[in-house]
């Protein structure tokens, strides 16, 4: 097995390359910016219907597009297709390189960020309860966690639409990362973090604005927001959700992790942090509490179309609860271009064939999709093993390649008819739609 390090025989990049570099690598729970088209602001009431009355899904289609992902380069890729009562499940390519063993279309997946649509589903709970007020300071609940007026001045809801300002912790978890190397990737394996050491983490970290003024993506925020729902229901945050969201939603295959496996049948996750780590190592063992309620989750892809089916059909909090989740904020790069709309733990999905709403999200290893119609009828999990695959180019960027193009159609196969094409092509006016799920989140704050 290689060692960590920056590869030799490359010179060191560019002051701005540099930069670049170290954003994308910091950014590991994130939603990915290419996805998202830019689209004026709607409401639920107002948004294109999206896939209600279209065709069920073509699973030759579905099939050709799962495949093409594999060709393209991928290890394996698994997914699970829902139109009302018709659901396709598919797989392609490998989980182990080594060994050549296939992945199947119900093995088990760390999702990363869609946790967060978990923990704000939670905390939205305790709203219709009469517990918590999303405009409320956050001090109220959890007073001195965030130290000074900026802790008067943070609301609940700036906390999980990430518009706190409170910087990202996992610069500062995995400190090799700002020079360019992978090496606390393996130091911390099996290193146990408290969410309180992360939350300091990420408090004492620059801030990415003042609170209320921008949107930037901080996984600092989703850990404050466990311990705030612990604070509230005076239960361990992971144990209520398990109980209260997971469970409620007839989810048999997810859960939190209680130690650095993943129970059930799943893949090897390689990781290749764009070309440091070469060949891909895998990091399917790993203690994931530096993760917690902000993206320790394991899914399978049919559990986590079941998720948003059973939210957007009104089965985990109320009509007035749901409306706040969707209330979005712009996302922006780290150039302030709006690239997408954020709500609580929801990313809206306005594309020529409709709108949709989800999350995405990324581990070392491992990178999942979870997309739904409004109406919770049309909708498609993606999940693969083989992470940060794109080479880093000298300018610090991370160009698309043929894997983006491939997952890409695979979501246009999925969502939207032949007519309508892919998403991307016809409302983003771009070339591809989802290369890189580590570009947003911290890119605003990291180098400086």
């Amino acid at each position: 097995m290689p060692s960590a390090r920056r590869p030799q025989g490359r010179q060191a990049p560019a002051r701005r390359a540099w930069t670049v570099a170290l954003a994308c690598a910091a950014a590991l729970v994130v939603p990915s910016a290419a996805l998202l088209p830019q689209a004026q602001a709607a409401t639920r009431s107002t948004v294109t219907p999206a896939a209600s009355h279209r065709p069920a899904p073509d699973r030759t289609r579905l099939t050709d597009a799962l495949n093409a992902i594999h060709t393209a380069g991928m290890y394996g890729a698994y997914a699970a297709v829902r139109d009302g009562g018709s659901l396709w499940r598919g797989a392609a390519g490998v989980a182990d390189r080594d060994t050549g063993r296939r992945v199947t279309p119900d093995m088990e997946q760390r999702i990363g960020s869609i946790s967060k649509s978990m923990t704000a589903v939670a905390l939205l709970q305790q709203v219709a309860a009469g517990r918590l007020e999303l405009d409320a300071p956050l001090s109220r609940y959890l007073p001195g966690l965030v130290p000074g007026p900026r802790g008067d001045r943070i609301t609940v809801r700036m906390v999980l639409n990430h518009t706190s300002g409170i910087g990202d912790y996992v610069l500062y978890a995995f400190p090799s990362l700002q020079t360019l190397s992978t090496s606390s990737l393996d130091e911390n394996r099996f290193r146990h973090f408290t969410p309180e050491q992360l939350v300091r983490m990420g408090v004492q970290a620059p801030p990415t604005g003042s609170p209320g003024e921008k949107w930037s993506y901080s996984n600092t925020n989703y850990i404050i927001a466990g311990l705030l729902l612990g604070k509230l229901t005076g239960e361990d945050p992971e144990r209520y959700i398990t109980r209260h969201v997971i469970r409620r939603a007839g989810l048999r295959h997810t859960y939190f992790p209680t130690g650095p496996h993943i129970t059930g049948p799943h893949p090897k996750l390689y990781e290749s942090f764009y070309g440091l780590i070469d060949p891909p190592r895998d990091y399917s063992v790993y203690d994931m509490s530096w993760a917690g309620t902000a993206g320790a989750v394991v899914s399978t892809m049919a559990d986590l179309d079941r998720f948003y089916r059973e939210l957007f059909t009104g089965r985990l909090i109320p009509a007035a609860q749901l409306a706040q989740m969707e209330k979005t904020v712009p996302m922006t790069d780290a150039e302030g271009k709006v690239v997408g709309h954020y709500g609580l733990a929801l990313i809206r999905f306005d594309w020529g064939c409709g709108t949709f709403w989800g999350h995405d999200g990324a581990v070392f290893g491992a990178e999942t999709w979870a997309i739904s119609s409004p109406d919770g009828r049309r909708q498609m999990a993606l999940a693969y093993n083989l992470s940060k695959y794109d080479k880093l180019g000298p300018d610090g960027k991370v160009p698309a390649g043929p894997i983006d193009d491939a997952i890409n159609a695979f979501i246009g196969a999925s969502l939207c008819s032949p007519a309508t094409g892919s998403p991307a092509l016809r409302s983003a006016g771009v070339d591809h739609a989802l290369p890189h799920t580590f570009e947003q989140g911290v890119l605003s704050g990291a180098g400086r």
